[in-house]
């Protein structure tokens, strides 16, 4: 149960304020919430079984610690891009198929070298487990994405997620550095996770800054018309 629930609290951190829990956000103003969260599902549990089939048999070719250490360092790095945060790039409108079709492919595509889908990955190697991981960060995309779909419909705006995306990355860089310390080399571990830690402050400030020149402001009044209540 260990790698179900940690595969869950970790991708639920990582698909806030993620690419596509925004899309999933758009496509309920477009069609049922059910049809979607439907879509979700099924483009979500395919997505991520071939991301832990492929997590759980890399190491017949890569041994268990390098692969320990690169699921650490990718923890580092998707704590920096949650705070980089992503944007829709017009997913949302691209396909032209039936409602459940076009959130099946747009949201399968999507997902495809997403954060969450590289973090699946990544505890399916740590963990060597392909069900539980597989149900648990499917789990986590349905309760995340669907607290974004709710949230989207009950407000009917962008909502400003910067609190929760900052907590979710230091949560994601806290257990990256801990993950180094722990599966490095115990004459390099320290040195490196200082220079890590070194070179994470001036990252998180840059990023900090180009969120706060880049960030559109929502609150201007262009309140958006849902489609109808659903």
């Amino acid at each position: 149960m260990t790698a179900f629930w940690a595969s869950l609290a970790f991708v639920v951190l990582a698909e806030m304020g993620d690419k596509t829990q925004l899309l999933a956000m758009a496509l309920a103003t477009r069609f049922k919430v059910k049809v979607v969260m439907g879509g979700i599902l099924m483009a979500t549990a395919a997505n991520h079984f071939l991301a832990v089939v492929l997590g759980n048999y890399i190491t017949d070719i890569i041994p268990i610690r390098t692969v320990q250490i690169a699921a650490a360092a990718s923890f580092v790095l998707f704590g920096l891009w949650t705070i980089r945060g992503d944007e829709l790039e017009g997913e949302d409108k691209r396909f032209n198929f039936s409602p459940f079709w076009t959130v099946f492919v747009a949201f399968f595509l999507a997902e495809m070298g997403d954060k969450t889908q590289l973090a699946t990955v990544a505890m399916a190697a740590k963990y060597q487990s392909i069900v539980p991981v597989w149900i648990g960060t499917t789990t986590a995309m349905i309760i995340a994405d669907a607290l974004g779909i709710v949230v989207g419909i009950t407000l009917g705006k962008k909502i400003p997620e910067r609190a929760v995306k900052w907590i979710a990355a230091m949560i994601f860089i806290f257990y990256g550095i801990l993950g180094l310390y722990e599966y490095l080399p115990k004459q390099v571990a320290l040195p490196v996770v200082t220079g890590t830690l070194l070179a994470i402050m001036p990252a998180v400030y840059l990023l900090a800054r180009g969120n706060k020149k880049g960030m559109p402001i929502s609150d201007t009044g262009d309140d958006r018309e849902l489609s109808e209540t659903r």
